[in-house]
């Protein structure tokens, strides 16, 4: 098994993140430091940071309704963090973000690899939203949401037009909208570039997975029915 599948199935974390710590030299197989691409054999010793890894028992998947106020990281450090919100007596992880501000579903778990797979920009999840905003929505305002707008990406440090996304008017402050995109607060920067601001956002879908009968700050395992639909999504 590769090295960083081993890290990710221990649950500290995702493939992606795994090779990081391999290359900070973080990780040592039976004594050694590993290099990026080791295959680990049956009896290899692992240790990152010293600390001896081992593999967990069982997937755990669960989805929260996260409250506004909650910030998505494994920080435990900082205050009002989802794993310390949660308080699951095992190791997991968020699936992706959902900002301090915002409120909805995001999906946690133990399980490295469905998290690369899941994140995977290509693979084109959809993501719904309820927003509501400071003011009076207009034709033009869907229209440009819905087309793309020109925002900055931090992350490669220059403007992208968002990809194309539907978008639909609830009443004159409301609207829905679909992402298969997930650039950092992004629909706030939409809205902002033209000239909105967001004063509520709730994610009520990833994929096949909803809030419906889940309150406010309380969360659930997914179904096996759920996961099928999901490993089906991943898989194609």
């Amino acid at each position: 098994m590769r090295l960083n599948k081993f890290i990710s199935s221990t649950g500290i974390c995702s493939r992606r993140e795994a090779d990081e710590l391999i290359k900070q030299n973080k990780v040592r197989v039976n004594g050694e430091i590993a290099p990026l691409g080791y295959n680990v054999e049956k009896n290899d010793k692992v240790e990152l940071n010293g600390k001896l890894l081992k593999q967990k028992k069982n997937d755990v998947y669960i989805a929260l309704n996260k409250p506004a106020g909650i910030t998505c990281t494994t920080e435990r450090h900082i205050k009002g963090n989802i794993i310390d919100f949660v308080n699951y007596p095992e190791r997991i992880f968020p699936i992706g973000r959902l900002d301090k501000d915002s409120e909805g579903l995001i999906l946690l778990t133990n399980d490295g690899d469905i998290v690369n797979e899941i994140l995977r920009e290509e693979n084109n999840h959809d993501k719904e939203y309820i927003v509501t905003v400071n003011k009076k929505i207009t034709p033009s305002f869907i229209n440009d949401m819905s087309n793309g707008v020109k925002i900055y990406n931090p992350v490669k440090n220059e403007y992208t037009v968002t990809k194309k996304c539907k978008v639909f008017k609830i009443n004159d402050k409301t609207f829905k909208i679909v992402l298969s995109q997930g650039l950092n607060r992004q629909i706030r920067r939409m809205c902002q570039k033209l000239g909105y601001r967001v004063v509520k956002l709730q994610r009520i879908r990833i994929m096949n997975i909803t809030l419906k009968g889940l309150p406010l700050g309380k969360w659930r395992y997914l179904t096996e029915e759920e996961l099928k639909i999901i490993n089906s999504k991943i898989s194609n």
